[in-house]
């Protein structure tokens, strides 16, 4: 739960930033702030995949996660979810209201509903390794406090929502601490390499938009491939 508590921290800091001097920060100096920090998580995620201890794991967990992915459209659904609620809980409002709901809602998807949190719980829930926790914990303090400048308290009252999804994913995944070896979590921790140099290409370079959410599967079919291996030839 380390991490949870460090990216509620930083989005509370960040957003409380935001409600008082947000207007001072130009777009360019955040956008300057995000491309470094999407080269610094791109640099994690080859650090990551040099876990593997046999690239064909990883590949053969993204090939097939990819198929899967595309084929059940994770990141497809992931937005219609995010269309729905917004929809959902804007609609009728009044000004002052609608504002506050706004924001709540545009944070708390932002900050949950994305594949590093998925990849960041998971990790810190088998390992207690919470780095890409923290860095999401930085890239969530700037957003907050990008948000906040502009949608108001609401964005902080996000940290609920943080708390309850993403510590309650850490939660359920260090329960399986007893299923998975350490040559499966070796596998896992690549492929999550992977997925992390694919968040960095597309949403914080930009340099070429990628479903890194159709991916997700590829966390669970690595580790399965080890095991099933392991099974046919101890």
């Amino acid at each position: 739960m380390t991490g949870t508590l460090l990216n509620v921290a930083a989005v509370l800091l960040g957003g409380l930033i935001g409600l008082a001097f947000g207007s001072r920060f130009s777009e360019r100096a955040r956008q300057t702030i995000l491309f470094g920090m999407g080269l610094f998580t791109a640099a994690i995620g080859v650090r990551m995949f040099l876990a593997t201890q046999n690239p064909l794991y990883p590949l053969g967990g993204i090939v097939l996660g990819a198929l899967i992915g595309e084929g059940l459209r994770i990141e497809d659904s992931l937005a219609r979810l995010g269309a729905w609620l917004e929809a959902r809980f804007t609609r009728g409002e009044g000004q002052t209201t609608s504002l506050f709901v706004r924001g709540f809602l545009t944070a708390s998807l932002l900050f949950c509903v994305g594949p590093m949190t998925i990849l960041g719980s998971i990790q810190d829930g088998l390992t207690g390794d919470y780095q890409l926790l923290a860095i999401k914990s930085v890239l969530d303090g700037f957003a907050a406090m990008a948000l906040a400048s502009t949608l108001g308290v609401g964005v902080l009252f996000s940290i609920v929502v943080i708390l309850v999804y993403q510590g309650g994913l850490t939660l359920l995944a260090s329960q399986a601490q007893g299923v998975l070896t350490e040559a499966m979590t070796a596998e896992m921790t690549a492929v999550g390499g992977v997925l992390l140099m694919s968040l960095a290409v597309s949403s914080m370079l930009e340099l070429r938009p990628i479903r890194t959410g159709n991916l997700l599967p590829a966390l669970f079919i690595s580790p399965a491939l080890v095991a099933l291996l392991a099974w046919i030839a101890p």
